[in-house]
Order: structure tokens, then sequence, then C-alpha cells
């Protein structure tokens, strides 16, 4: 899953960078409104983190932009504390969530588990198909029972892919939701990952949908 946080105060960038990276999470990072509002419209990102005091555009304007644009990018805005016109301006704006500064992590990771489960239509955090579950809250994967050793990547893959059962996917798409920005993965990548995991998880769980893309199979 990508994330962008739209900040522009250094420290907490940072706090939000290693924090979401420890989870997992591919992160971008855009440090006024404008630069966010631009990246919002052009990249393919799963959660943005908005903060509302921003330079050039405040975050308000960079969240109607993106609804004006029909971006149907989830958003949880952070608000100065007690600041509750913000709250009802950010919610009206089309905003999923708001969290008043200062916040604890644990609380935002929350959060973002939570809106990316809504989005996808899913309210346990636990997703399950055909016996193999995953918990976004532990990042961990286990067939009827027994865990599998996911490797990062492989399993940012599966997560998105659990996310969105019987969609095809292509290559692409699956690139833009688990790589940042300024990462630059190998244009095989993707079907390298797929065949790691086609190799721990239940046979034809991963179908490969010809000039398409991949689907995850809930039918079976």
């Amino acid at each position: 899953m990508r994330i962008l946080i739209v900040e522009d105060e250094p420290t907490l960038c940072a706090q939000l960078r290693m924090a979401l990276e420890e989870q997992g999470y591919a992160v971008d990072i855009a440090n006024n409104g404008e630069d966010g509002l631009h990246m919002g419209k052009e990249e393919a990102f799963d959660v943005a983190i908005l903060d509302l005091g921003l330079p050039k555009l405040d975050g308000i304007s960079v969240l109607k932009g993106w609804r004006l644009a029909r971006k149907k990018l989830p958003v949880i805005i952070l608000t100065a504390r007690d600041n509750w016109s913000e709250k009802v301006s950010g919610i009206d704006a089309g905003a999923d969530d708001y969290l008043t500064k200062p916040f604890h992590m644990e609380e935002l990771l929350a959060r973002i588990r939570s809106v990316i489960r809504r989005t996808a239509g899913h309210s346990s955090p636990v997703l399950s198909i055909k016996g193999l579950l995953l918990d976004t809250r532990s990042s961990k994967v286990s067939l009827d029972g027994n865990p599998i050793p996911l490797t990062a990547h492989e399993f940012k893959l599966l997560e998105y892919l659990m996310h969105h059962p019987n969609e095809v996917i292509d290559r692409a798409t699956l690139g833009e939701h688990i790589y940042a920005y300024n990462e630059d993965p190998d244009s095989n990548t993707i079907e390298v990952f797929i065949a790691r995991l086609r190799k721990k998880i239940p046979e034809g769980l991963i179908e490969t949908i010809r000039g398409l893309g991949y689907r995850l199979n809930d039918d079976l």
C-alpha cells in the first residue's frame, strides 16, 4: 500500500515516514500544498495524510482540488487541537477521517488501516480467502493456521490483491501501489514476486489474465 503525506513540518514528516515504512507502506512526501495537489492528481495512492496548514496552498484547497478532479483517494486530515471548524471544513470538503495534533502514532496507523478497509469494502482487519489469512495489524500471514513467511514486498503485493479480490489488476497498477515514487524497480519484479507468492499460497489462487494482469480468485 502506498501513502502520500502532505506536511511541511520536517520532524513530523520524518517521524511519519519512519513509522509507516516500518509497517510496510511505501511513502511519498509533499512539503507544500501545490506539490501535494499535483501528486495526488497524477500518482496512485491508497491513502493521503493531509495537514491543513500548508505553505503555497492550504490543505482544504488541496482536498477540494482532488475531489474536483474526481480522485477517490481516501484522506485523513491533520488538524490543530480543539479547532472544530477545521474538522468540519475538512469533512465537508471530502475528507474520510481526521486526527487532532498531537496524536499517538498507533492511532494514526489504526485509522489508516480502517480507511483502507472501508474503501475496499472490508469490515475486519483480518482479510481471509480460502484459508489464507492476512492480518493488517500485525502484518502476518497464515494458511490453515500455519504461518507463512513473506518478504516485505511479497506482503505488500498480497495485501493489495487481497483488498481487491476478483479484480483484474495490471502490472503497472501493482507497481504504483507497492513502490514509492523514488524507487526504481526492474521491469520484471512484479512477475518475480507473483512467482514467489504462488509457491507459498494455495495453487491457482493468483490467476494470470493474459495481456491484462493478475487476479486473486476468490471463487475457487
